[in-house]
């Protein structure tokens, strides 16, 4: 089989940042090289060494780019492509606004097949390799999900968006028929090639305890999947689950009563959190996720990336499109960085980096699969130029070291840093 042997910088993490000081879990090589070869890297290391060891292989230089795992956005919505950047609403009124309004079109397999490979495009445009997505509740918008990741070779997670309540009438589902077409749809994709399945309620607001009580079973009945929702966005939204479900303890145990709190679980936003929502998170080893271009747009809050570290619950990052405003995961990276300072914490580029591949990766049980630069992981890649505008150039050239030359990209970096990227080995 082909051997490739790229050259370039290389940044790589043994360990989580968060947890350990973060100079004693990254490895930076200047003159670093990268070993692919049936889809996966057999190996990481000196790019002298690599290639008086594999004098076959195929040399593609990179130079001083910077070669990093491909970003992991682990909380999208790919049917709301179309309507990022919609002005002015806070979360209920944008969604009933913008976001039903789009979702019902993508019943329409024509458009929901558009729309998913305009939303991977521009994805892998950006450097992002690997997603988990909200579908709508249409198991069409799904399939076209999934099909067109596979058309790209990409390892993706997705899911069929559950809603009974609380939608237009075009959107409605119900438990009976969300437990049957998820159901349906994680046999026919979980595990299909490159594809993850997700079961996925959307919030408490728009699922019936009946819903929520189909869908805990049918995670019980199909354990290795992921279940992905949204938890504690906007007060707003807060205040609504307690009128929904008065017999909850806080918005958590909306999950929690109905068989939707696990290990494998993934919630989205988690800013306005109570002390007993994050211990019970912790406890069972849940991720929450990151989406700071969202938070910022919508008006939901400062998410507590550091107090949430420390409290040992896992940690994702995410661009949250639609509601995120931006594609990139440069530009999220930036949002958090931004938004920690306002929390009076300023993140270390080592540890922003590890959110956007490693910590993601690992938010959706894909660990070593994805996101990570060593032996045995799936060769998705992104290739940073780290000189790519005149206003980031002239900083790294006066930078006094590595940290300082890469987060001028990570600040003010977009599409035009990618360089290159790579899909399963393959140069796309």
């Amino acid at each position: 089989m082909t051997l490739n042997l790229l050259l370039g910088q290389t940044l790589s993490f043994s360990g989580d940042p968060f947890k350990q000081p973060w100079q004693d879990v990254t490895q930076h090589r200047r003159d670093g090289a990268v070993l692919l070869e049936n889809g996966h890297i057999q190996k990481v290391g000196d790019r002298t060494a690599l290639r008086a060891e594999h004098p076959q292989a195929n040399v593609t230089d990179y130079g001083e780019d910077l070669i990093v795992p491909g970003f992991v956005d682990a909380h999208v919505h790919y049917p709301q492509t179309a309507i990022i950047a919609s002005w002015g609403k806070r979360l209920i009124d944008w969604l009933n606004t913008y976001t039903f309004p789009e979702e019902m079109r993508l019943a329409n397999p024509i458009y929901a097949a558009e729309i998913a490979g305009r939303y991977l495009d521009i994805a892998l445009s950006h450097g992002t390799t690997t997603m988990a997505s909200y579908c709508t509740t249409a198991p069409t918008s799904v399939s076209a999900y999934f099909e067109a990741a596979a058309q790209r070779g990409m390892r993706v997670v997705g899911g069929k968006t559950c809603m009974d309540r609380n939608a237009p009438e075009g959107l409605i589902d119900s438990a009976h028929r969300a437990y049957d077409e998820s159901k349906e749809l994680i046999d026919t994709w979980h595990g299909t090639g490159r594809a993850v399945y997700a079961i996925t309620p959307r919030f408490s607001p728009t699922s019936t305890p009946e819903q929520l009580h189909a869908l805990g079973a049918l995670w019980a009945e199909r354990p290795k999947c992921l279940m992905q929702t949204h938890l504690s966005e906007q007060t707003e939204e807060i205040a609504w689950v307690r009128s929904l479900f008065p017999n909850a303890r806080d918005y958590l145990d909306t999950y929690a009563q109905h068989g939707l709190l696990g290990e494998r679980g993934v919630y989205g936003h988690a800013i306005h959190l109570e002390p007993r929502e994050i211990d019970q998170l912790a406890e069972v080893g849940a991720s929450v996720v990151h989406c700071p271009t969202s938070n910022m747009f919508i008006g939901s809050g400062l998410f507590d990336l550091m107090g949430l570290a420390k409290a040992k619950v896992g940690l994702g990052l995410a661009s949250d499109i639609g509601g995120g405003s931006n594609f990139s995961m440069l530009r999220t990276m930036a949002a958090a960085y931004e938004v920690a300072q306002l929390r009076g914490v300023a993140p270390h580029p080592a540890q922003l980096m590890w959110l956007a591949s490693e910590g993601s990766a690992k938010t959706l049980h894909l660990k070593g699969k994805v996101g990570h630069l060593g032996t045995g992981a799936e060769a998705d890649l992104c290739i940073l130029n780290l000189s790519s505008t005149q206003a980031i150039d002239q900083r790294r050239r006066n930078a006094n070291d590595f940290w300082e030359a890469i987060f001028p990209t990570i600040m003010m970096g977009d599409d035009r840093a990618v360089r290159q990227v790579w899909v399963g080995g393959e140069p796309i």
